[in-house]
């Protein structure tokens, strides 16, 4: 029976995929000139100074936006600066360098930044100070997608501080920036004197109604079943990074082909445009190894081999094996080569390298004693927390993750404040690689960038097996937290997400799985060739001793993200396929091995999950709902027990609660609220609301002045309550109105805004008496008896009173009229028989 509800549940999904599908208009390109580039210059600079813009035009239909290059103009003290400007998108990126390299360090010290500026987009930030701040998730994303592609490009070696910043100055709102924000900092790091070899550009693809469209448009790509972004060289792929719509290995080389045609068109105009502006690249302080000391270490080459040859149990063993043997190696070469330590570990690791390399070439066989295309041992259990929604814990080899899976109501969407406008997402997933899962001790509490990029990759992998809101309307939370780690924890934590949302009982379309892909080259520097050897499901070690990292996520039938990163100076399009079609085996193995821990999602919800209602009411009935001041909301909230309640924009109002009962009969109690009713319902105790309490207390004094809580506001004026109720809210407290005309001693033509600007949650009002049996409040007659606004004890600013007076334009203070009154009578009526 689960099978055929399950099956049902699918054909229905898809038949509404279909039918949505069927009403969307027939993807139309606009016809564009063909792909070309060119090159001016013009004395238009700062005092005279010459600027240098290259335009390049892809020859893609449907982009018929130039991309425009431009340098000379900005930036003038950075080591390369440019602006890169596409339609009304205007970016500005910069590339910068110490003037000294630092002698203590072993590694490429670069950093990126990017910044997408809300002004870009004539909008000012969130946050108390409306100052931009720390980056967002986005941005952060935007950050790894720069670095990729360049980090393996610079010449080994290097060790100047270098900063490649980034900014979106302008925002069109048309199409993504993150393309742009990789090809403006490279053409930045391009012309400036950092030991660049060659220029690197990227572009977006996506694949609409069958068709591969290049950079599309945001509504586009809402339609589009890949989201891919491609780097490269003109000679090869460096890094690609996406999310596909259960797309076939064909189909993605087919679109990484197409995005690099678009990458060599840029890259052919950025290599003019080194010609003509470029500095000349300083290769003088570049650290080189001492001659003969390559040779030295390759004298250890069998003990590498045989190392290699003597499976190592674990980790640690490995570990341990090679640490003796590169001390051994650190201790024969200190004489021959004193204070040559990183020059040495650094030919160390080329050894290893190319000796891991050959034992694959000439055996078949890996470090760890596995074929190439073999898989770690896998263990997967559901259901291992008792009181988690859902949870999992997926081990391959020594690699590990635990996964929870949590559902709430719509309270529990992620907000997102981007240029695009404000956002939220029901789908979120968070990883965490603390340095417990290595081993060591470090920093712990907010994500690195690694953390983010990681959850990111798992997150996209996932997405596309939940079921629609309209047919699961829970938001959905998965983290992965990772205790052990030797190679793609990223990956694991897709599987045991992937397990954890069918141990919650959300009804996936299909189980999901993750592998990531490795290579080795005989010289690492070197573009990937037929000689590559590629590896399923590698290591830690292989990982840092290899020349690429490719993990794909996907089912059965095809590919749901991928991301690939290159050590070496390029990925052939030939390897690329080679890899995704061995991956597809592995996936296919992972998926059999989690089938065995849980097949298919559970059939029921765990009690601990919250119930969840959802029903629609018209738009102009939302007043009565939500009620003064949130008051018919949150009683509503309390009488029936709810967790939260919801109510869009739209009318759609989401209900949640444990108590199923108690949420139909506050679907019952909102119906006949807004149709006109109102005093029927369920309380707590589930049977029809009680009568309204009435306030119980000392009646007010005419004239005298209340400081009173301020309960609700609206364009006639505002409710305030001016004498508590009892102390355990049995009573109400007393609550009258004062008219927007009786604000202040001025016109008030905004009453919201004026409220909103006193910034307080109270007034000081007058009781001025009743009027149809309903309290009247007066905040002007308490500026009035102060000497604010005229007439009274005090003349404060006489000379703007005297201007008043005079200026016939401005027209008096209103007076509440007798409809206005009734009118108001009537709604404290309506209120307060709510």
């Amino acid at each position: 029976d689960t099978d055929t509800d399950a099956d049902t549940a699918a054909a229905t999904a898809a038949a509404a995929d279909d039918e949505e599908k069927d009403t969307e208009p027939p993807l139309v390109l606009e016809p564009v000139p063909p792909a070309s580039h060119s090159l001016e210059t013009s004395e238009t600079g700062p005092a005279g100074g010459t600027v240098t813009t290259l335009t390049v035009h892809l020859g893609a239909p449907g982009h018929p936006d130039p991309i425009v290059i431009q340098t000379g103009k900005v930036g003038r003290q950075a080591a390369g600066a440019v602006t890169l400007t596409r339609g009304d998108t205007v970016l500005y990126a910069t590339a910068a360098r110490d003037s000294q390299p630092k002698e203590s360090i072993d590694f490429l010290p670069l950093s990126v930044e990017h910044q997408e500026r809300f002004s870009s987009a004539g909008l000012t930030s969130g946050s108390y100070n409306k100052r931009d701040g720390r980056p967002a998730e986005h941005e952060i994303l935007t950050c790894r997608l720069i670095d990729r592609p360049l980090r393996p490009l610079i010449a080994d070696g290097w060790r100047h501080e270098t900063q490649l910043l980034s900014w979106v100055l302008s925002y069109d709102g048309i199409r993504s920036c993150d393309p742009l924000a990789i090809t403006a900092s490279a053409a930045a790091l391009w012309i400036s004197d950092v030991p660049l070899p060659k220029p690197v550009a990227a572009a977006m693809v996506g694949y609409i109604d069958g068709q591969l469209v290049l950079n599309p448009t945001n509504e586009q790509m809402e339609r589009s079943r890949l989201h891919l972004t491609v780097a490269g060289t003109r000679d090869a792929v460096l890094m690609i990074e996406g999310a596909a719509d259960f797309l076939p290995e064909e189909t993605m080389v087919s679109a990484v082909s197409f995005g690099h045609e678009a990458v060599k068109i840029l890259c052919a105009g950025l290599e003019d445009l080194g010609k003509v502006v470029g500095r000349e690249k300083k290769y003088d302080t570049i650290v080189h190894p001492p001659e003969g000391l390559q040779e030295a270490v390759d004298r250890y080459a069998d003990d590498v081999m045989e190392m290699y040859k003597s499976v190592p149990e674990n980790k640690d063993e490995e570990e341990k094996k090679t640490k003796e043997l590169r001390n051994r190696v650190l201790e024969s070469l200190e004489d021959d080569y004193p204070e040559q330590e990183s020059a040495i570990k650094g030919a160390f690791k080329d050894l290893l390298c190319r000796k891991m390399f050959e034992l694959a070439k000439s055996t078949g066989k890996r470090c760890d004693g596995r074929k190439l295309n073999e898989v770690r041992r896998i263990n997967s259990e559901a259901g291992i927390l008792p009181r988690v929604h859902g949870s999992a814990l997926f081990t391959r080899g020594e690699t590990q993750s635990i996964a929870t899976a949590t559902l709430g109501d719509s309270g529990m969407k992620q907000k997102i404040d981007s240029i695009d406008g404000g956002d939220t997402k029901r789908f979120y997933l968070q990883y965490s690689f603390p340095p417990s899962c290595v081993g060591e001790t470090g920093r712990t509490g907010a994500p690195g960038r690694r953390e983010v990029g990681h959850g990111n990759l798992a997150e996209r992998a996932l997405a596309p097996i939940l079921p629609s809101e309209d047919t699961f309307p829970y938001s959905i939370r998965v983290e992965s937290l990772i205790t052990e780690s030797h190679g793609s924890s990223s990956m694991a934590s897709v599987c045991g997400g992937c397990l954890a949302l069918m141990d919650a009982g959300v009804p996936i379309k299909s189980p999901v799985a993750g592998i990531a892909m490795g290579m080795l080259l005989g010289d690492k520097g070197s573009v990937s060739d037929d000689n590559a050897v590629i590896v399923s499901d590698i290591l830690g070690t292989e990982d840092a001793l290899g020349s690429m990292d490719f993990k794909v996520a996907g089912d059965r039938q095809g590919i749901t993200t991928f991301q690939l990163d290159i050590k070496c100076e390029g990925l052939t399009v030939e390897t690329m396929s080679k890899a995704l079609q061995q991956a597809k085996e592995g996936r296919l193995h992972i998926l059999d091995k989690m089938g065995e821990a849980l097949e298919e999602p559970r059939s029921t919800l765990p009690d601990t999950v919250p119930k969840i209602g959802q029903f629609q009411i018209k738009e102009e009935t939302i007043g009565k709902v939500i009620g003064p001041g949130g008051k018919q909301i949150r009683a509503i909230i309390e009488d029936f027990g709810l967790t939260n309640m919801d109510v869009a924009e739209d009318g759609t109002i989401q209900l949640s609660g444990m108590n199923a009962t108690k949420l139909e009969m506050a679907e019952a109690f909102v119906n006949d609220l807004v149709s006109g009713g109102g005093s029927g319902g369920g309380g707590g105790g589930g049977g029809r609301r009680s009568a309204r309490a009435e306030y119980v207390g000392p009646e007010p004094e005419i004239g005298k002045v209340y400081k009173g809580k301020i309960t609700g506001i609206h364009d006639f004026g505002v409710f305030v309550e001016i004498l508590p109720g009892a102390e355990d809210g049995s009573t109400p407290g007393l609550e009258g109105l004062c008219h927007v005309s009786e604000l202040h001693a001025e016109r008030v033509r905004n009453c919201p805004g004026f409220v909103a600007s006193l910034n307080t949650e109270e007034l000081e009002v007058k009781y001025l008496g009743k009027n149809k049996g309903k309290l009247q409040l007066s905040r002007k007659a308490v500026l009035q008896d102060r000497g604010v606004g005229g007439g009274g004890k005090r003349n404060y600013g006489a000379g703007k009173q005297n201007r008043r007076d005079n200026a016939s334009s401005d027209p008096p203070p209103s007076k509440m009229t007798e409809d206005e009154v009734d009118a108001i009578a009537k709604a404290i009526e309506e209120v307060k028989g709510l």
